[in-house]
């Protein structure tokens, strides 16, 4: 009786208790994902005492539920609450747009044209950057001379190097060291980023976490981006070029399309990456440019973790996130599974 639960009756067909094993997993995995979304709205709806009681799990019957917290948080908070939201949306927005645009472009350069840029050049341009760095750091020249300086012995020397140059970096070589700027922790980059921002006058500014999050996110894009792209077969691309298509008419017009699923999956990635960011906007802002997840940790005040204002943050800040999702879930599975074949 037993086995017979476990052997299919056609062979397409899955047997009657695989089914059920699997859908009690699923199940169970499904409870696991969503009991703390159940618990954060449930705890907006709590009073202060009603948290500091114990658990309280079923509302009307295990406390009684209040909107004290969302009147605080929309009334007495008022532009404080909604001030970090606009700049969230601002920034995440923006800097999404911008990452997947310039990301998006190299990696298609990189999937359909071969660079083979000389190790001895890039050590050059290397030498010549950490020479401007020293002179300026160090040294107290002027950044402009410096750069000026450094700029015309880079040119000089860069022809008799490429001529007489033997090893050259592959597209790939060049693949792995964008992803590589990603390798890096952000807490070793914020204090440079922070410096010079300040130097440049945009601290506390929705322009320098725009900089920054597109900045951070770019190699992300190449990545994912590469191998949408590299799917496309070629020979579409060659058909265009003979009717006398242009190589950006052929990007925007033929390749694009094609690999839209791609780029919507890959633009939701970065989009949920640069609206949690947390560090840079610790570093870059203050109170102008303020988004929610600093404004989710300010709730951690001194008389203890205000869970019923948090929760009603995290509540109205992943709203979006989860609206978004499910508008584009197939343009997502699709970009998915385009993305997971080659050739």
């Amino acid at each position: 009786m037993i086995r017979r639960l476990f052997v299919p009756a056609r062979l397409d067909e899955i047997p009657i208790g695989t089914r059920v094993i699997a859908y009690g997993l699923l199940g169970l995995w499904t409870l696991v994902v969503l009991f703390p979304l159940y618990w954060m709205a449930i705890t907006s709806f709590k009073l202060p005492i009603d948290v500091s009681n114990g658990p309280a799990y079923v509302p009307f019957i295990d406390f009684k539920p209040s909107l004290d917290a969302w009147h605080y948080i929309f009334v007495d908070l008022g532009p404080d609450t909604f001030r970090p939201y606009v700049n969230s949306l601002i920034i995440a927005t923006f800097s999404t747009a911008a990452a997947v645009f310039l990301g998006s472009i190299a990696a298609y350069a990189l999937a359909r044209i071969e660079y083979r840029p000389p190790v001895a050049a890039v050590g050059l341009g290397v030498l010549m950057l950490a020479v401007v760095v020293a002179a300026v750091g160090w040294g107290g020249v002027d950044l402009r001379i410096a750069v000026a300086v450094c700029g015309a012995f880079f040119f000089l020397l860069l022809r008799p190097i490429i001529r007489r140059a033997r090893r050259h970096f592959a597209n790939d070589d060049i693949l792995f060291w964008i992803i590589s700027q990603r390798i890096l922790p952000p807490v070793v980059t914020v204090i440079p980023i922070y410096l010079t921002f300040k130097s440049i006058g945009l601290l506390d500014t929705r322009s320098a976490l725009i900089i920054t999050y597109a900045t951070a996110n770019v190699p992300i894009v190449v990545w994912l981006m590469f191998d949408f792209f590299a799917s496309v077969p070629k020979e579409i691309e060659e058909s265009a070029q003979i009717d006398g298509a242009t190589r950006f008419a052929i990007l925007f017009g033929i390749v694009v399309p094609l690999v839209a699923p791609g780029i919507v999956a890959t633009g939701l990635l970065v989009l949920i990456l640069s609206w949690n960011e947390y560090l840079f906007a610790l570093f870059l802002s203050t109170a102008n440019a303020q988004t929610l997840p600093l404004l989710v940790a300010a709730q951690n005040a001194t008389r203890g973790p205000q869970w019923w204002n948090m929760s009603v943050l995290i509540l109205i800040m992943i709203l979006p996130v989860m609206l978004l999702t499910l508008t584009l879930q197939r343009f997502i599975v699709k970009g998915i599974l385009v993305g997971a074949v080659k050739g």
